[in-house]
């Protein structure tokens, strides 16, 4: 019996369908049409009044994360273990293609891919969570709409002052963009982990069969030995 590490166990074809989202709906558009959106969104912020540090006062009460910031902060926490676990399963695939070749069973290939197929599903429920974390923290932050006008009344403003923001449409259309990205790619990371849990465990059923076969098949004169 072949023990080799199944290199589509890592990247099934919900996985490439994730890894497509993650590139085209939020690393390709934030990239270009969400950066002109927001690249001047404190210098179009303005107030009616001119009191000095007012206006940068009553910015960051409407936006304390810029929601650019935020999310390249979540694709850079969400996309980095996925890709060193990609890297890390890929070396080690081509490092024991070779040693497969002359060896057919070894307990410790068992191992390694029983630590692989740990390290996978680690993989699956840590990006659930941070998406979850993601979509919680912008619907605390933000909500789901950008208002054109707010009143602001924080030190140093000498009164309830009227405050302005820059494109606040095209920043809603974003919000609820990206929070129906986070619900999709949740959706997608779960339905995997269960593609996963289920061909590890019909993987695992046919192997111990195999193995129970070879036991019950083994010469008379071997097993009395």
């Amino acid at each position: 019996m072949s023990v080799t590490l199944d290199q589509t166990l890592f990247l099934p074809m919900l996985g490439r369908l994730w890894l497509f989202f993650m590139l085209v709906f939020r690393i390709v558009i934030l990239g270009t049409v969400a950066d002109d959106t927001f690249s001047d969104e404190q210098e179009e912020f303005t107030c009616n009044t001119l009191q000095p540090g007012c206006k940068q006062v009553c910015f960051n009460m409407a936006f304390p994360i810029s929601m650019f910031r935020f999310w390249v902060f979540e694709i850079i926490l969400i996309a980095s273990p996925s890709l060193l676990f990609l890297l890390y399963a890929t070396h080690h695939y081509e490092k024991r293609k070779d040693h497969d070749k002359t060896c057919k069973f070894s307990t410790d290939n068992l191992k390694k891919e029983k630590r692989f197929k740990n390290l996978y599903k680690v993989n699956l429920l840590f990006r659930v969570a941070v998406e979850v974390g993601f979509l919680v923290g912008q619907w605390k932050l933000y909500g789901f709409d950008v208002n054109e006008q707010f009143e602001c009344e924080r030190f140093p403003c000498p009164k309830i002052v009227d405050c302005f923001t820059s494109r606040p449409a095209e920043k809603t259309i974003f919000l609820h963009f990206y929070f129906s990205v986070g619900v999709l790619s949740i959706f997608i990371s779960i339905l995997e982990l269960g593609h996963f849990c289920i061909k590890t465990y019909c993987t695992t059923k046919i192997q111990k069969s195999t193995i129970n076969y070879d036991l019950n098949h083994i010469p008379p004169i071997f097993s009395l030995l």
